[in-house]
């Protein structure tokens, strides 16, 4: 790889190793930002800017660019290995989630867990000092939109049931956390949009976190399309590695169903706990 990326210069080559090397060595790390780490360990802050030959090397050392995830950033690979790019930039939402501990996250989370408010949860807090989460059997429930976390604290406050907000496609943040707590025995259940961006995120966290649908199959498609004058704007079919009928039956009604419109089904489950 070194050589299809360098001029055949024996020197050039060796420096270049030697330099990967020395950032392979440095991770994983908790929370440290990616232009601290190249300007100390390798003198230049931008060494390991998106597309540079070290940082392609060391994200290939670890086997990060190599995973075919729709919609996964330069910015959230490096999170798993601990580095932060933008730390501060796109918190996670959260409501009701169970923290043990006294990491600084924890005790916010405990906090807002009191109220059933919802609260944000940064890149940098999830890495530096991340909670003791208490989620050993647990099911947490993951949306994929802001709104139906508001809804699900207005009307049920500290008795909802744990839920994440994953604002689109996962960023940074929102993996980092769901790692954790699938790290401590959570399960994820996702729902999101019923349409083609919708499927592609419920893709990403079926494979790579092992989540279950939550009303987001075919069934319950169809039975959401009832009312429904919502059309699902053109583009190429995408098909749910956890329903195979599902990317077929919205190819034939044609209808976007957004979380909203059957926020009073997901309001109930929240409520079971």
């Amino acid at each position: 790889m070194l050589d299809r990326m360098t001029r055949p210069d024996n020197a050039q080559i060796r420096l270049l190793r030697g330099q990967t090397l020395l950032a392979i060595r440095r991770v994983p790390e908790r929370g440290r930002p990616l232009a601290h780490l190249a300007a100390e360990e390798l003198g230049d802050a931008h060494a390991l800017d998106a597309g540079s030959p070290i940082a392609t090397l060391v994200l290939r050392a670890f086997d990060l660019e190599q995973i075919p995830v729709d919609g996964e950033r330069t910015r959230d690979q490096w999170a798993r290995l601990g580095i932060t790019v933008n730390e501060l930039a796109a918190p996670v939402l959260c409501l009701n989630l169970p923290a043990g501990g006294d990491a600084a996250a924890a005790k916010l989370t405990r906090s807002a867990a009191e109220s059933g408010e919802p609260f944000h949860l940064t890149l940098r807090v999830l890495l530096r000092d991340p909670p003791a989460w208490e989620a050993a059997r647990r099911r947490v429930y993951v949306c994929e939109n802001p709104s139906i976390l508001s809804i699900a604290s207005d009307r049920l406050g500290p008795t909802c049931a744990p839920l994440v907000c994953t604002n689109g496609m996962p960023a940074a943040a929102q993996q980092t956390l769901l790692r954790q707590l699938v790290s401590h025995g959570a399960s994820l259940a996702y729902h999101g949009d019923f349409d083609w961006p919708g499927i592609r995120i419920g893709n990403f966290l079926m494979r790579v976190l092992q989540a279950t649908s939550w009303r987001f199959s075919a069934p319950d498609y169809a039975e959401a399309c009832a009312g429904s004058t919502g059309l699902l704007p053109d583009g190429q079919r995408v098909d749910a590695v956890w329903d195979a009928r599902l990317g077929a039956e919205m190819e034939i009604r044609r209808k976007s169903i957004h979380e909203e419109a059957i926020a009073d089904v997901l309001i109930e489950d929240l409520a079971r706990i």
